[in-house]
């Protein structure tokens, strides 16, 4: 199959690396073209991937347009702040992407003007493709080294063009599985790096395994909660973007949002850790967004809303603490 992935960032790259190794037709472009140029010459993402070196089989790609000319899967593997963009300029080269079947969306979180998910930003802009999302504890470093990963492509599209998808992502090291609930799939992805933010909150303020097993016990009842009031379907949360995420998120050392909320959690200022940043921590953006669609939908969310305040209204995290642990005496199931 040809496919074009769209974005170099840790994840894209990590992503077109096992594409390629499954003898797909593999172009990796980058969002800029100094990047391009770079990535074409030194064959190894050293900003972002570094010790990952490829051969000629994977391609580089400078601009969009000719990339997508004969692309059948287009993967977006950008932050959901540049999805738009993205999705903009594969609008204007729409008669170059004639074959393209899929789109897939590597991003996780909401547009913050329109609360927006991935797939509706994709679906508004480009039209008449199908679009899907691929989610799961998946870090990037893991895959790009062949290590076994499973994770959950979603999407709403016939059944049979979505196995297709499915087993043109799979691979010997990388197993996917296939899901229909792309609304819940996408929250269980954007939802787990709140949380995730919380759990290293409880590293940085050396609250112990209990306080965190606690925390993520919790979180996950009300990401389940959440994500049924959201149009989501309750199994996909105990899925592989829901509760599986959740774990690799707030336990890896490597998780951004875990090492932001552990830096926060030892008295580090929100605004230095964000300021100057490569990479983005995704949970920080959708902490602000989600909080906003609660306040519409009326979800019950006292974890997520402690954490809106502890990122935002600079709460001092041991205060949003006894905020949750003095709460009234309830079922545990409730």
């Amino acid at each position: 199959m040809n496919i074009a992935v769209l974005g170099a960032g840790a994840w894209g790259t990590a992503l077109a690396l096992h594409l390629s190794r499954q003898n797909h037709r593999v172009t990796l472009c980058p969002r800029r073209f100094e990047h391009a140029l770079e990535l074409a010459s030194a064959r190894e993402n050293r900003d972002y991937l570094p010790g990952f070196s490829w051969g000629p089989d994977l391609q580089i790609g400078c601009e969009f347009k000719p990339v997508l000319m004969e692309a059948e899967l287009i993967v977006l593997a950008c932050p959901i702040r540049g999805l738009r963009d993205f999705c903009q300029q594969i609008a204007e080269a729409r008669e170059s992407a004639w074959q393209a079947q899929m789109i897939v969306t590597l991003c996780k979180g909401v547009e913050m003007e329109s609360l927006h998910a991935p797939s509706e930003i994709v679906a508004e802009l480009v039209p008449g493709i199908a679009v899907g999302a691929l989610s799961g504890p998946s870090n990037a470093a893991e895959v790009a080294a062949g290590s076994p990963t499973a994770v959950v492509l979603a999407s709403e599209a016939e059944d049979e063009l979505t196995a297709r998808m499915q087993e043109a992502f799979n691979g010997d090291a990388l197993r996917v599985y296939r899901s229909g609930d792309l609304r819940g799939v996408e929250l269980g992805g954007a939802l787990k790096n709140i949380y995730a933010i919380g759990a290293g909150l409880c590293d940085g303020l050396k609250l112990g395994d209990n306080a965190k097993a606690a925390l993520l016990t919790r979180s996950l009842h009300e990401m389940v909660r959440l994500g049924i009031a959201l149009g989501g379907q309750a199994e996909t949360f105990y899925g592989l973007s829901g509760v599986g995420d959740l774990m690799a998120t707030s336990f890896g050392a490597w998780s951004r949002n875990r090492g932001f909320g552990e830096a926060v959690g030892q008295g580090k200022l929100v605004a230095d850790l964000l300021d100057h940043r490569r990479t983005v921590v995704e949970g920080y953006g959708a902490t602000e967004g989600y909080s906003r669609i609660v306040k519409k939908c009326g979800a019950r969310t006292p974890i997520l809303d402690q954490l809106h305040e502890i990122l935002y209204n600079g709460v001092e995290p041991r205060e949003a603490l006894g905020a949750l642990l003095s709460r009234s005496l309830k079922p545990e199931h409730q």
